[in-house]
């Protein structure tokens, strides 16, 4: 049965998703084809469906598992995913060669990701040191500063600190905009790396309960 053809812009993933599900449906037997099995898995984990995840991993027969090492890769995300750890969601993402049909549910994925670990960090903290906020948004510092920037962030040179900004509708402070090396210390006391991840970990696993 073939997989769903995935045009290369502007598609729609919800569309993909009933598509493999019904392919899985029809399939002979019940059984559908590994690519159909690796795309919906990996679209179940794109739209945050962890309980549709768990269920289609365990319902997939071991030969099929055993015979495409992809499907494992995915579910391996989705364990991270599960786990609430962040970066260890786009180290998995970015350990992996996936097919053409895989790759781009992937790597909407790990934008995804991305921007809800932005949005969770302003939400959790009034401060954050870089390095830890690079790791959590899975972006080398530079990159990761320049993110800060654009969302209107400020960012201390010297402290290496990071003062995230709760968005204001219609506000638009183009001033912040800019690296500032600031004279006033951090408004939080830094926390050892394992600790700060750790703590927005639970953050999550808060606002999720």
């Amino acid at each position: 049965m073939p997989v769903a053809v995935m045009a290369e812009s502007a598609f729609s993933f919800k569309k993909l998703l009933d598509q493999c599900e019904n392919q899985e449906l029809e399939a002979p037997g019940g059984i559908a084809t590994a690519p159909v099995y690796g795309q919906l898995l990996a679209l179940y984990l794109l739209h945050n469906d962890m309980n549709n995840a768990r269920y289609l991993w365990k319902r997939i027969p071991p030969a099929i598992k055993s015979a495409n090492s992809e499907l494992g890769g995915i579910w391996s995300v989705g364990q991270r995913i599960w786990q609430r750890d962040f970066p260890g969601i786009y180290t998995t993402i970015g350990a992996h060669q996936w097919s053409e049909t895989v790759q781009p549910i992937m790597a909407a994925l790990r934008d995804a990701t991305r921007g809800r670990a932005f949005a969770l960090v302003s939400q959790a903290y009034t401060s954050i040191i870089v390095d830890d906020f690079a790791a959590f948004v899975g972006l080398p510092v530079e990159e990761a500063v320049k993110g800060i920037l654009e969302q209107g962030w400020q960012a201390d040179s010297t402290t290496r600190m990071v003062m995230p900004k709760k968005p204001v509708a219609g506000a638009a402070d183009v001033s912040s905009n800019r690296f500032i090396p600031l004279s006033e210390p951090a408004p939080v006391p830094p926390i050892p790396n394992e600790q700060q991840l750790a703590r927005l970990t639970d953050y999550v696993a808060f606002l999720e309960n």
